[in-house]
């Protein structure tokens, strides 16, 4: 079943109706410390283009935390990766803090006594969201967030200028210490860059 499919089927649960290209993964997950990740959560995996760059990145004792809200991508996700390393969860970004407890509380899910997610990578449609969830959703992984840890997410340049965006942006502003923008992936379709997001040190 392709993402188009879901996104006919489930316009408010998928966000967008092509798979983002392996490009503007790599550009996901460059320069947010991967490799030297424990704890890493993933919003809105989709069909798992950006799970599998990130599981590529991860050393062997990681973990990956995937939070799809659209059933269907996520019982399929959960499915077609085997990697140990990886925890699917059904459920939505606003309620990120009350998934990782729960997971945290599951012997079952390994992921016990990690400590705080040292990254959040997010395939979310941000700017389509309602205002109060996507305020929601955008303290859930502060919340989560070690002191340092990064934030990464991706929004299309053809809308980059549209009243919502820039609302986004200025969230992102006002929440985190450090945001940088990527250059543009033009091989994407449609073309997109990476919002780059540090949280605030402790104190």
């Amino acid at each position: 079943m392709s993402i188009a499919t879901e996104f006919l089927r489930r316009p408010r649960t998928t966000g967008a109706i092509a798979a983002s290209s392996r490009r503007l993964a790599y550009a996901m997950t460059e320069g947010i410390g991967l490799e030297r990740a424990r704890m890493v959560v993933e919003l809105g995996p989709g069909t798992g283009v950006f799970t599998d760059a990130v599981l590529d990145r991860l050393g062997p004792g990681a973990r990956l935390v995937a939070v799809e809200l659209n059933p269907v991508l996520a019982a399929r996700l959960s499915g077609t990766r085997r990697d140990p390393r990886l925890t699917v969860v059904q459920g939505s970004a606003a309620d990120l803090a009350a998934l990782m407890a729960g997971l945290a509380a599951e012997a079952t899910a390994d992921v016990a006594g990690l400590g705080p997610v040292d990254a959040v990578v997010s395939g979310l449609p941000w700017t389509v969201m309602p205002r109060e969830l996507r305020g929601r959703a955008l303290d859930a992984v502060t919340d989560v967030l070690a002191p340092g840890g990064r934030f990464t997410t991706f929004a299309y340049l053809h809308a980059a200028w549209t009243p919502p965006a820039r609302h986004f942006t200025a969230e992102l502003a006002r929440r985190f210490e450090r945001v940088e923008r990527s250059p543009v992936v033009w091989p994407n379709l449609p073309p997109a860059f990476v919002h780059r997001a540090v949280r605030k040190s402790a104190g």
